[in-house]
């Protein structure tokens, strides 16, 4: 089975739990789209349940998980009011999904995660408290959000030689191997413990270096005088590392710099970071005609992409939402 759909289907059943015990909490309104009530309980549950299947199946990419936490936590009401505008639209158009196609769904489940064992299957709805048919009331929702994502992600056309010379120019970073960067940081930790120090006052103090720096500052002084991270010793200085080896929002606020060009001030989880770009190595990337199969499919993604999330608007603008504060 793929992680892809492993992730799926332990994400149902973790969701299924989830929604069983956050019955018991408190039912305070998140948010209310077109009259369809969004509980706390109900966003909690969800974000909780997606942390820890992401947990267990990124337990090994520790940069990737961190990204998929952070937009997990800004992004998962956004995502539930969505998914009621879809289902929504769906049933406004006379969409029916027929009860054999999720018998068949279930089925496949059954034979992939359960190598078929069907008992084993039901064992594991009774540990989460689900009944077979709240679990078929389930799967028919996730369903209907995957053919109406189909149905108006579609491109029309394939990609033109143009089109695929373009966008491997523009993103020919994506198959070069081996980027390198040498920099700097200074690391302004976000909590520190201290009596009057929050998040606020420490990115303050972190505008106050950058100004300082750019102003002709010597950075390194500056790094081991206010600099809390293992590097702080030695100025702030990395050794060469690889693009790909390094935390994605440092490595990507790096790289569009110059060489010598010093960053704005970068909020991560727990800390505010200043980099200062020495120098980098760009690696080789393949001739267009090795990659071109998966430019293309890339260029096909995105446009799909950009079809859904267009229609996707159009029904956030016609919605009456409103989210609650806590």
């Amino acid at each position: 089975m793929s992680l892809a759909r492993a992730l799926f289907v332990s994400m149902t059943f973790v969701l299924l739990a989830a929604s069983v015990q956050g019955a018991t909490r408190s039912n305070g309104l998140a948010a209310v789209v077109n009259g369809k009530v969004i509980t706390w309980s109900e966003l909690e549950d969800t974000i909780t349940a997606q942390r820890q299947i992401m947990m267990m199946q990124l337990a090994n990419e520790p940069v990737r998980l961190q990204q998929e936490l952070r937009e997990l936590e800004s992004n998962a009401l956004d995502n539930l009011i969505d998914r009621e505008l879809i289902l929504e639209e769906f049933k406004k158009i006379g969409g029916t999904i027929k009860s054999q196609y999720v018998d068949d769904d279930i089925d496949n489940l059954i034979r992939e995660q359960f190598k078929g064992d069907r008992n084993a299957f039901v064992t594991e709805l009774a540990k989460s408290g689900m009944t077979m048919k709240k679990f078929r009331e389930l799967r028919e929702k996730m369903i209907i959000v995957q053919v109406m994502r189909a149905q108006k992600a579609q491109r029309r056309l394939p990609p033109t030689p143009k089109e695929v010379e373009a966008y491997y120019k523009k993103n020919i970073d994506r198959w070069r191997e081996k980027d390198m960067l040498k920099i700097s940081t200074i690391t302004i930790p976000k909590f520190t413990g201290e009596a009057g120090s929050t998040p606020e006052t420490q990115k303050q103090l972190a505008e106050e270096l950058r100004t300082k720096i750019a102003g002709g500052a010597d950075f390194a002084t500056t790094a081991k005088t206010y600099s809390q991270d293992s590097r702080a010793e030695n100025g702030g200085a990395w050794d060469w590392m690889e693009r790909k080896l390094m935390d994605k929002t440092i490595a990507d606020k790096a790289f569009e710099l110059a060489d010598g060009g010093l960053s704005q001030v970068v909020a991560l989880d727990a800390a505010y970071i200043i980099i200062y770009l020495e120098a980098k190595k760009l690696g080789a990337a393949p001739p267009i005609e090795k990659v071109r199969p998966e430019v293309e499919r890339m260029i096909e993604n995105e446009s799909s992409r950009d079809a859904f999330e267009a229609w996707l608007k159009v029904l956030r603008g016609k919605a009456t939402v409103r989210k609650m504060s806590r």
